[in-house]
């Protein structure tokens, strides 16, 4: 195994401040992928946060804590927005539709382009284990301003919608059956 503290990243790690709001923009090729691989164990439910901040602890150096590292792996949707909801090129909105099996209405996010004036090819984007949360909406809206329609259900609706954090969101989706969130997604549109 390959160590971490003697490869650059401790080191850049050290001299930047997680508050920073000038510290540089950190990537997959900055963290070793053990760990990488050990978030993405916690982002899909496959290990609790403390499991994963028990296994980051080894690369937690120089003053680096594992929940600092955690802090850095987490998603920070303000910067991955790529296309914002006000974008002249789509006309983004919320929508509820009814569950086909009569589970009550489903929240969903369309998109659509509005320079088209024909048909155009719909897309459904299908949220992870977090619900309906700002990367899958701008994943729509990137998915429109290529000249498609698209439809985000928010797979939570039953359970109150995604919560705003993703930690809740993969809590709830746990306590969604799994047939009616399929049946929920592919319903409308």
């Amino acid at each position: 195994m390959k160590n971490w503290a003697k490869t650059g990243h401790c080191a850049l790690l050290k001299k930047t401040s997680i508050r920073s709001a000038t510290m540089p923009r950190l990537t997959a090729k900055d963290f070793p992928q053990e760990l990488l691989d050990y978030y993405d164990y916690y982002a899909h439910g496959k290990i609790t946060k403390r499991e994963f901040l028990n296994l980051a602890a080894k690369y937690a150096v120089g003053g680096m804590t594992a929940l600092a590292l955690f802090n850095l792996l987490k998603p920070n949707y303000a910067l991955a927005t790529q296309v914002e909801f006000t974008d002249p090129d789509i006309l983004a909105e919320y929508i509820t539709y009814p569950s086909p099996e009569g589970h009550g209405d489903v929240r969903g996010y369309l998109v659509k382009p509005t320079k088209v004036t024909r048909k155009v090819p719909a897309v459904v984007v299908v949220h992870e284990n977090r619900g309906l949360n700002p990367y899958i909406e701008d994943v729509a809206r990137r998915v429109a301003k290529a000249g498609f329609m698209a439809l985000a259900p928010d797979g939570l609706s039953s359970v109150g919608g995604y919560p705003g954090n993703d930690d809740k969101g993969r809590e709830l989706q746990q306590q969604v059956n799994p047939v009616k969130l399929m049946n929920d997604f592919f319903c409308r549109h």
